[in-house]
């Protein structure tokens, strides 16, 4: 009697992302595309700073109670969804960004904003990189960095495709009419993904798994193990370092290049561009760590991160604007991706989302660097005090993530 082998697997560089699998993915893209909605601020702050008269410093300091909310909703929101899954946190989190961003639209004063913000931050946390990157690690083995790629893409996405169409409307009609658009696009578009796509895995598993929810294995650590390691803390810095750095100049970048002279227009056109390249980079590198270590992926990441700062010393240069361009978008895009996997590498998958929620705890960072980026114009009219500290800050850390190892070993 002849022996039938098994069926050959068509596409086989896919791996898990078919079927059911490759569904989830796509609906853990279109959450990311509220992550890109942050995107707008910027673009937009020569607009709402013209109509409300408020300085620089009033308009980006909205990053402080907004980081800090969404870094103490991080841990508690990786807890809760190791356990219960995400799905639910999902839908909350559009269904609330879409009405904040609809109540945006009519803010009167400074304290309006901040409250929205604040309220929006939450949502985003939900829709961020914890939720969909434990779904996305729940349902996906093989081939999990390109999966995760394409997942974290979509905020770039949005900031490439959306952000210039949403400038383009409020150029139009006003920055107002934006909010508008964004608003609706989320409770249209991203609820009926949620609910149509994102399952938790959990409801496809067998009764004792229903029961735990969990994968991975006994040796995987959790948070209480894993802050007692050198490598919690050396990847707490650099994502403290990372978000010091990123919001920073992704809150100040259009208005650096308006003032060096370059229209608004062209301006936007390369804030759009590093986003596109971060487009590229998550789905790249994605693919590419899923042959290499996940050490050396990060440093990758981090290496071109910290080029990109040392460009930036060098700007407003034309030909020097797309090297910032690429490797700036590329590295700071492609961070979402590296830090899942660095996590599950050192840490293990079964606790991912509860420790990399406790990581993210770094946030304010973010609120620092944008503060610090516009206390320094403020003061000495021009940023190169500011971006020298950045170049500074991202050697250090490129340097001590050659310190991390697998803690479970």
């Amino acid at each position: 009697m002849a022996l039938v082998g098994a069926r050959p697997e068509r596409f086989p560089f896919l791996g898990d992302l078919r079927g059911r699998a490759a569904a989830v993915v796509l609906g853990c893209l279109i959450c990311q595309l509220a992550l890109g909605y942050g995107y707008v601020f910027s673009p937009l702050a020569s607009m709402i700073l013209a109509d409300f008269g408020w300085t620089r410093t009033e308009y980006f300091a909205v990053r402080v109670p907004q980081l800090i909310a969404m870094s103490v909703a991080s841990p508690i929101l990786g807890f809760v969804i190791v356990r219960t899954g995400a799905q639910r946190t999902l839908l909350l989190s559009a269904v609330l960004i879409g009405v904040t961003y609809l109540l945006l639209a009519r803010i009167q004063s400074l304290t309006h904003l901040y409250l929205l913000l604040m309220l929006s931050s939450l949502a985003i946390v939900g829709l961020g990189d914890i939720s969909v990157g434990q779904l996305v690690t729940n349902w996906v083995e093989r081939r999990r960095g390109l999966a995760l790629g394409l997942v974290y893409s979509g905020s770039n996405l949005a900031g490439f495709l959306l952000v210039p169409w949403w400038v383009g409307i409020a150029r139009a009609h006003d920055w107002r009419a934006a909010f508008v658009t964004m608003g609706a696009g989320a409770l249209l578009v991203i609820v009926p993904a949620v609910l149509v796509l994102a399952r938790d895995r959990a409801v496809d598993r067998d009764a004792t798994e229903l029961a735990t929810g969990r994968i991975g294995d006994e040796s995987d650590m959790g948070l209480k193990q894993a802050v007692r390691t050198r490598t919690f803390w050396i990847l707490a810095g650099s994502l403290f370092s990372f978000f010091f750095y990123f919001v920073g100049l992704i809150d100040h970048m259009v208005l650096f290049l308006t003032d060096a002279g370059m229209p608004i227009e062209r301006a936007t056109a390369f804030f759009s561009r590093a986003l596109a390249f971060g487009l590229v980079s998550k789905i790249v590198l994605g693919a590419i760590a899923d042959y290499i270590p996940e050490k050396t992926a990060i440093l990758l990441d981090h290496g071109l991160l910290t080029a990109s700062s040392l460009v930036l010393l060098l700007l407003p240069n034309d030909p020097l604007i797309w090297i910032f361009v690429a490797t700036y978008g590329f590295s700071t895009a492609a961070r979402d991706v590296v830090y899942p996997l660095i996590i599950n590498r050192c840490f293990g998958e079964r606790y991912m989302a509860e420790v990399y929620g406790a990581l993210m705890l770094a946030l304010p960072g973010g609120s620092l660097g944008a503060i610090f980026a516009a206390q320094v114009h403020d003061r000495l009219g021009s940023y190169d005090l500011a971006f020298s500290v950045f170049a500074a800050m991202n050697l250090v850390v490129f340097a001590t993530l050659f310190l991390v190892r697998d803690e479970r070993a």
